[in-house]
């Protein structure tokens, strides 16, 4: 075996994919996601509050992880609620942000 050539041939670089979604152009983008964020948020916290009562199977484990690892799963659930349509809390967050910047304008 030659010590000059490499065993392996050279591999062309690989470019990173492309890790952020496009934003949405215009106020009424931003007003949307904001709106939808704003859901998540309040779901997320509605689901906080439904839980906290309900203790945790010790046969399943339990315990202060179990407590954040609740907590994400809910916050998770909130945002796909939200993108999903939610129960409408968006849609007047998303009205009131839009009336609200065109009282600005004028």
């Amino acid at each position: 075996m030659d010590a000059s050539k490499p065993v392996l041939p050279q591999l062309p670089p690989v470019q990173a994919p492309e890790t952020t979604a496009p934003k949405p152009s215009g106020n009424a983008g931003d007003a949307r996601k904001a709106a939808e964020n704003f859901e998540a948020f309040f779901l997320a916290q509605s689901l906080d509050s439904m839980f906290a009562g309900i203790d945790s199977d010790s046969l399943f484990g339990g315990g202060s992880s179990e407590n954040v690892y609740r907590s994400l799963l809910n916050q998770e659930y909130a945002k796909v609620a939200a993108k999903s349509g939610g129960v409408g809390i968006a849609d007047e967050v998303q009205r009131e942000i839009l009336r609200m910047q065109e009282a600005q304008k004028k």
